[in-house]
């Protein structure tokens, strides 16, 4: 088509020199040339700099998964993040192979004590109870993808900037699912108590001078496709840096809501959010597929919600989890205790380095308290 329009132009021209007095041809004809110049020199620079945008933006695609300043900017301004992609569609298939295996061992919360919504509230569902299932970690080949969660090369710098050097799992993970109707969870969590007002130490968010702390981060890892409007999972934006109690309603989304969000994820991604941020979860409304996540939660090395980790007797998590693990996962499963006390942490490359005091003071702390450390 440019070929066209540069002959017409050419025939057009010489249709306007014919006309011209014949000293003014010349002239004419000079400025036509300089003017086709222009033309294709700006062409050649327009599709040049359109493959440099296109060049830029599979580069910034590349590197979606570490964790920069616009991902800084959007888990500060919002208290969560999505992880586009995590899992692939083959990784997907197989965790959902392995809850289709072990679906008799869903618990489902019927009874009037377990369910997680106010009767009659939007986030209660006109269906069954939410149902659970633990043990991700336990089912030997089956646990593969779940646990790659724990020290995935796409999670790691998120984890690390988010939690710090020497992050732990504080949580046992565990498989949520919702049918048709399905009863959500309501609004729950904060900084500051969404229902109390009371400062949750163990729940905090906290930046300082650019560096993000959550002392619980939960990680919500999408089995199923959550479109806008199917229910699951939701928060309330910003709310991890609120100072105040929701107004009396809003904690089961009788009032405000257009400021709770639900998230649009698809298979395989993952939501990092903070336990300080106000979430909770709507009412499941597709009838063609079953809602599907697994949550996991992390803390910085020094930090402890849960007591899983003392395992059945006090002595570990349970056993069956530290199979076919790599030295990167076990790390993840240490007890709480801070990273200068020979902690193992992961490295960009995914090795891993003890962090340690030098053996001076080592052997001064043990000729003062009689043990290995103080």
């Amino acid at each position: 088509m440019a070929f066209f329009a540069e002959v017409l132009v050419h025939i057009h021209a010489c249709v306007v020199a014919w006309l011209l007095p014949p000293h003014m041809r010349s002239v004419f004809f000079r400025i036509l040339m300089i003017g086709m110049l222009a033309s294709r020199a700006s062409a050649f620079i327009s599709s040049h700099s359109s493959a440099a945008i296109r060049r830029t933006s599979r580069s910034m695609a590349s590197t979606s998964h570490q964790f920069g300043d616009d991902e800084k900017y959007l888990f500060d301004l919002n208290g969560y993040i999505i992880v586009r992609g995590v899992l692939t569609p083959e990784e997907v298939g197989a965790a959902n192979s392995a809850i289709d295996n072990h679906e008799s061992e869903f618990v489902q919360r019927d009874a009037k004590e377990l369910r997680n919504a106010k009767a009659g509230s939007p986030l209660y569902g006109t269906g069954p109870g939410r149902k659970d299932m633990g043990r991700v970690l336990e089912w030997g080949e089956e646990s593969k993808v779940f646990k790659s969660i724990l020290a995935h090369p796409k999670l790691v710098p998120h984890f690390h900037g988010l939690l710090g050097k020497g992050y732990r799992m504080d949580h046992l993970p565990f498989i949520i699912a919702q049918d048709e109707g399905g009863e959500g969870f309501q609004l729950h969590g904060g900084t500051v108590d969404c229902t109390s007002g009371e400062y949750n130490s163990y729940l905090a968010y906290t930046c300082h001078q650019g560096t993000l702390r959550n002392a619980l981060l939960g990680v919500n890892v999408m089995l199923t496709d959550h479109n806008a409007g199917d229910g699951g999972f939701c928060v309330v934006n910003g709310s991890h840096k609120s100072n105040f109690a929701m107004p009396g309603g809003m904690v089961d989304g009788e009032k405000y809501q257009e400021f709770i969000t639900q998230p649009v994820t698809k298979a395989g991604d993952v939501v990092l959010f903070s336990e300080g941020t106000v979430h909770g979860a709507m009412a499941w409304t597709p009838t063609d597929r079953q809602r599907r996540t697994c949550l996991y939660r992390f803390s910085p090395a020094t930090n402890v919600y849960g007591r899983s980790y003392f395992g059945h007797e006090g002595g570990g998590w349970p056993t069956a989890i530290y199979e076919d693990l790599d030295e990167t996962q076990l790390s993840v499963l240490e007890p709480p205790y801070a990273n200068r006390l020979d902690r193992p942490n992961i490295k960009d490359d995914r090795s891993v380095e003890i962090t340690t005091r030098n053996e001076r003071k080592k052997a001064h702390d043990a000729a003062v308290f009689g043990t290995k450390y103080f």
